[in-house]
């Protein structure tokens, strides 16, 4: 085990190897929103459910997409099919998907609409989802890894405000400035509520789970340490406490900088790296610490050819000498080619 990374159980799976502190010889791979439109197999099950939230809530049919991508690809893990809006939607928002536009949810203007989210998270929403983790380890090959995720605090205040994702997330950025104290109440509601589902998750089965802040480049830094950094360090304790040594995986998107801050203040197993970061950077300040993964760019994958080979032998020679899950560094876009998706995990795997 490197020097530097915390000592947790000796385990089977290549990836929890690695978020243990183990180099693998081949680094374990997945993608980023795997599960999606980009298969033909996950388009029959959407049009077969008849909606993206009645597909998230079906626990056969969720199932069924989350095993897809690892009965075609062979991929070291499966992550949970779902969504990051789960959460508000437990806590009583209204979220609705609308063809062609994302996400949907009744703005919050006000505190009034914030101490309504001060609540005891739906039972049944987490239950449907709890049982999806369930089917699908049931169904799991041993040495392949289930995530769990969901999304971080700031990134899911940022729809929560705003009703839908907007390029800056100027209204919840706007927000917090003018009302920080009814936006702390926004985050404390959603980490409680994270903590709960997160631990719920990991009970049901997941080995590990992610933590994606989206949105988390748009804040400058002192705002990062409030509405990034403190919400996931508050929910990693809070996650562990439940369940000791649980695995997390953090992933402040557009973090740059500020990530090494990150890894150290809330204590997560591994850090998830978006492509616009500096690899040397990300080497040597963030590898040096904790394990990473990512971050081929998703441009790369859907272009395909020489310029996907180059670009996955750059992520390789950046960080494959230490412990390292290949990755993108955002979701995989909906019209790449599965035949790239192939190449690069021909490449990887070489």
């Amino acid at each position: 085990m490197e020097e530097g990374f915390r000592k947790t159980t000796a385990v089977n799976k290549p990836l929890l190897s690695v978020l243990d502190g183990r180099r693998q010889p081949v680094p374990p791979a997945w993608m980023m929103r795997q599960a999606g439109r980009y298969l033909a197999e996950y388009r029959a099950v959407r049009e077969k459910a008849g909606s993206f939230l009645k597909l998230c809530f079906n626990p056969e049919l969720a199932a069924e997409v989350t095993l897809q991508p690892v009965r075609r690809f062979g991929f070291d893990a499966a992550i949970l099919f779902s969504d990051i809006l789960v959460v508000p939607l437990a806590l009583g928002r209204d979220v609705r998907f609308e063809a062609g536009e994302g996400p949907k949810l009744d703005p919050v203007k006000d505190e009034a609409a914030i101490v309504a989210m001060k609540r005891p998270p739906d039972a049944k929403v987490f239950n449907s989802i709890y049982e999806t983790v369930a089917r699908v380890k049931a169904d799991l090959d041993p040495q392949v890894t289930l995530l769990g995720f969901c999304g971080a605090p700031w990134t899911v205040a940022t729809y929560v405000i705003a009703g839908q994702g907007t390029p800056d997330q100027a209204p919840a950025r706007t927000f917090a400035y003018r009302q920080p104290e009814a936006f702390a109440q926004l985050i404390d509601a959603i980490s409680d509520a994270s903590i709960e589902y997160l631990v719920g998750q990991l009970k049901a089965g997941a080995d590990a789970v992610q933590l994606f802040d989206t949105w988390a480049g748009v804040l400058p830094p002192e705002q990062f340490e409030r509405w990034s950094i403190a919400p996931a360090k508050r929910i990693v304790a809070g996650v562990r406490k439940q369940v000791p040594g649980a695995n997390i995986i953090g992933f402040p998107r557009g973090g740059g900088s500020m990530v090494p801050r990150y890894v150290e203040q809330t204590g997560v197993d591994a850090v998830s790296l978006d492509w616009t970061i500096d690899k040397t950077f990300a080497a040597e300040k963030i590898q040096s610490r904790v394990p990473v993964q990512g971050n081929l760019d998703p441009l790369a994958l859907r272009a395909g050819g020489v310029a996907l080979d180059r670009a996955v032998d750059d992520v390789l020679a950046a960080f494959a000498a230490r412990p390292f899950i290949f990755n993108l560094g955002h979701g995989i876009l909906p019209d790449t080619p599965v035949a790239h998706v192939e190449q690069m995990l021909k490449r990887a795997r070489r």
